[in-house]
């Protein structure tokens, strides 16, 4: 009776945690909530911000602790500001296919599988990367917490005359 019992609180619990897979970009489409909508609305308005160079908009998401990785290193929320404005990293055009979020409490973690088209040092150039952005809910708002690009291995899936970045070598 003990092996029937347990054997199927078992089964009942794979199924909960079968039903509670987070969300990943291109996977089949799910309801959104309306914060999560919120979300994935931010994040594109965002994109634009980077490609306008628009830092004040930037200065008001961006949270004061807020950290960025890149493929070169990791910085605050004031280098980030100033490379955006110095031109040093010009985030020219991001091209979504495919996001997604997942929401705890007040923090959210947002996923875009992305071409990301930039200007690095005066050469343009077009990576795929997998993004990463946490934010978190102060006061009925969402400020950002991080920004990460890890890069894909995937092919660039941007029509464009731009050479792809050069991968790392493993």
């Amino acid at each position: 009776m003990k092996a029937t019992i347990i054997a199927l609180f078992l089964c009942i619990a794979c199924v909960q945690l079968s039903n509670a897979q987070a969300k990943l970009p291109g996977a089949a489409a799910t309801t959104t909530t309306k914060d999560e909508q919120e979300l994935l609305d931010l994040s594109k308005t965002k994109w634009k911000w980077m490609a306008d160079k628009n830092v004040e908009s930037l200065n008001t998401l961006f949270d004061e602790k807020c950290v960025f990785v890149h493929m070169g290193g990791s910085w605050g929320k004031t280098q980030e500001l100033n490379t955006i404005k110095g031109g040093f990293i010009w985030y020219k055009q991001a091209e979504i296919y495919g996001a997604s979020v997942n929401i705890f409490s007040n923090t959210a973690i947002l996923l875009n599988d992305i071409d990301l088209v930039a200007v690095v040092g005066g050469n343009e150039v077009v990576h795929a990367f997998m993004v990463t952005e946490v934010y978190l809910k102060e006061n009925g708002k969402w400020k950002m917490g991080s920004l990460t690009f890890s890069t894909l291995i995937r092919p660039v899936k941007m029509k464009t005359n731009i050479p792809p970045a050069p991968q790392p070598q493993h």
